[in-house]
């Protein structure tokens, strides 16, 4: 066997259960970015960084943040973020990934444990597994399970600490973790509540804040605020008590080991954070938007979604919700086919997203051809076609 021919094979079977996936451009009306406010390319986001060129911020770090890497950016963004955040601190990662990696891989110590929600993201799958507390899922938004789950680690001999870790909108699904109840569990239970907000950032809470806006600030809770969705640029935020941020900075591999993100990046999220403060109309046209959406959805498809701006429409198995995204991406829709195993095995689904670079009129042409798409789907699965 040739040193490339299992790597072809295991692509070959990708190909074969409809799991294979290649690079695709940005064409049609966008309903699958993460640009919920359609910061991205506005033009304060352009001023702002062209401002900061004109000035004189460079473009790379040269290097990490504990060698010559930390630039005064970086600092400005982080104060920024604490205050408006309002928590004790906030330390800006390369990306929401490297984030994630780092929390769960850094905090939880070796006679803790890690409950975590099943539809967490991947990057905290890849922290636990390279950390050292031992973890348990609990079904999805289930607070009691979760509780259980932190009783009978506990009740065996657990000493340490409890991390419950949850995304409080969930990227797939759309919906929303019980927030309240499960921070209440945390001071409960003497547990750090670790809470990705990746897509609650920008478009829920007061200014924007995330559906924890109200509880930040708590010893009990860390945050992961990421700036590449409706924050418009890359990277991530991690906000909480000052000495989990210190410990991060000494322990954290991902963190210590990476070269600092852009200055960039930060004058760039630095004047996302004043957007958000500046321009509550931006989170309000998304709300209209994905209510009106949502109907839509209901109406034509006799589909429920949740209520926010991550739309989900269920077809099933793989291979045909590939081909209908196939068919509304030639009308001119782009919506991608999310596959197992980003999502359980038989709910490939079309993550229909709501941003603000589209309206309501290509919102009413995106459902009539996924209505039409999924009724030529229904014929051929019953042999009419």
């Amino acid at each position: 066997m040739g040193l490339l021919e299992r790597y072809s094979g295991f692509l070959q079977e990708l190909k074969n259960h409809g799991r294979y996936r290649h690079l695709r451009g940005s064409t049609g009306a966008d309903f699958t970015s993460n640009d919920y406010l359609a910061i991205a390319d506005s033009g304060r986001m352009r001023q702002a960084v062209m401002g900061a060129i004109e000035r004189g911020v460079s473009t790379g770090s040269g290097g990490s943040r504990l060698l010559r890497g930390n630039h005064a950016e970086h600092e400005r963004l982080e104060e920024a973020a604490a205050r408006f955040f309002r928590t004790e601190r906030a330390l800006l990662f390369g990306s929401g990934y490297a984030a994630n990696t780092a929390l769960l891989s850094t905090l939880p110590q070796r006679d803790d444990i890690v409950v975590y929600d099943e539809y967490v993201h991947a990057s905290v799958h890849d922290g636990m597994k390279l950390g050292r507390a031992r973890s348990v899922s609990f079904p999805h938004n289930d607070v009691t399970a979760a509780e259980s789950a932190i009783r009978t680690w506990r009740q065996s001999g657990g000493l340490g600490t409890p991390w419950l870790v949850v995304e409080s909108l969930y990227s797939m699904e759309g919906d929303r973790a019980p927030v309240a109840e499960l921070k209440a569990l945390a001071e409960h239970s003497e547990a750090f509540l670790l809470l990705d907000e990746a897509h609650a950032t920008g478009v829920f809470g007061a200014e924007g804040r995330g559906l924890a806006a109200e509880f930040e600030g708590s010893d009990h809770l860390l945050v992961l605020h990421t700036g590449g969705k409706a924050l418009g640029v890359s990277g991530a935020l991690v906000t909480g008590p000052a000495i989990l941020c210190d410990f991060l900075i000494n322990r954290a591999r991902p963190f210590i080991f990476a070269t600092a993100p852009s200055p960039l990046v930060a004058v760039a999220l630095r004047e996302s954070l004043e957007i958000l403060r500046e321009e509550p109309e931006r989170r309000a046209r998304l709300a209209l938007l994905a209510d009106y959406a949502r109907e839509a959805i209901r109406k034509r498809l006799d589909v429920s979604t949740p209520q926010s701006q991550i739309l989900p429409v269920i077809v099933g198995e793989s291979e045909p919700t590939l081909q209908i995204a196939d068919k509304l991406q030639a009308a001119g829709f782009d919506v991608r086919a999310i596959r197992p195993p980003t999502v359980p095995q038989g709910t490939a689904r079309l993550r229909v997203s709501i941003t603000l670079n589209i309206d309501e009129s290509a919102i009413d042409g995106l459902v009539g051809a996924l209505e039409h798409a999924l009724q030529q789907n229904l014929k051929r699965v019953s042999g009419q076609l």
